[in-house]
């Protein structure tokens, strides 16, 4: 199924998806949780529970509402970095040495953003950048998770834009101050559920700018599989139902190019994963 975080008017619900209409959670199952996060932490009955229902005269047009970040409320967003072996060449270029072992990076929850609204030019830099990437989110409370059981913690599926202020992500050795400002993680447009999802190593992924393809592999092209990112991040910690995970970004960021291909105010960059969707987002002048 397809999970969605929709606004109208001033009020904020989750929906079900099914085809062009959305099921209103608040309405159909009032007695589940309300954002998606604690959807998830509900576990596999109250998710049977709306996987179960159909669209009727009360449901909504999909194209009336304005969806959110697919999930609003995770306790953490966690991105690796050179984990397609054409773009860590291509950072190496740029002086950033390959890793030897896996590079994890905070992205402020701050940044989270609808999958279709506008992303800021910050005022303090122009060196606005791009990331097709692939996300996933943890279903339910887990540590010390073995490779092989990887897939059993993971809800769903979503499409990220990891946008990078290229400048203030080397400010830091980390990179989190140049990965989270504010409007740079759009996320979206819907969580695909896992069951939908048999293979997420065989998902073609792809990045526009302006309609012009910048990014386009397979997810099958990571260096670190999604099940051995999941059992290195819970050695460390506790993953949490709706963390999300962005699991790298292929060659052809703007970055990578000579010249540099920054993004400049009035940019339309899409992000497309087959069988996920797409996000589309306009850069617009900070306020």
């Amino acid at each position: 199924m397809r999970l969605v975080t929709f606004q109208v008017g001033e009020t904020v619900g989750l929906g079900k998806v099914v085809g062009d209409r959305v099921i209103a959670l608040a309405a159909a199952l009032p007695d589940l949780p309300a954002s998606m996060a604690r959807l998830l932490a509900a576990g596999p009955e109250a998710l049977a529970r709306v996987a179960a229902l159909q669209p009727d005269s009360d449901s909504l047009a999909l194209d009336q509402l304005h969806l959110l970040a697919a999930v609003t409320d995770p306790q953490k967003y966690l991105a690796i970095g050179m984990n397609y072996r054409a773009h860590a060449a291509e950072a190496e270029r740029n002086g950033v040495p390959i890793p030897k072992s896996q590079l994890w990076f905070n992205k402020q929850v701050s940044c989270l953003n609808g999958p279709y609204d506008p992303i800021d030019m910050p005022k303090v830099s122009a060196k606005l950048d791009y990331e097709a990437e692939l996300g996933v989110v943890i279903g339910k409370r887990c540590r010390h998770v073995s490779v092989e059981d990887a897939p059993s913690v993971v809800a769903g599926y979503l499409v990220c834009n990891d946008v990078s202020v290229r400048d203030w992500q080397m400010r830091s050795p980390t990179f989190t101050l140049g990965k989270s400002f504010d409007s740079h993680g759009p996320i979206g447009p819907w969580l695909v559920s896992a069951d939908e999802v048999p293979d997420p190593h065989a998902l073609m992924m792809r990045a526009y700018v302006n309609g012009e393809k910048r990014q386009e592999t397979s997810t099958g092209d990571m260096i670190y599989s999604i099940w051995e990112q999941i059992a290195y991040l819970s050695t460390v910690m506790t993953l949490e139902p709706g963390d999300i995970l962005a699991t790298g970004t292929p060659a052809g960021v703007g970055v990578g190019f000579t010249p540099k291909r920054f993004l400049a105010v009035g940019d339309v960059v899409r992000i497309e994963i087959d069988g996920l969707g797409h996000i589309e987002n306009t850069v617009v002048a900070e306020a």
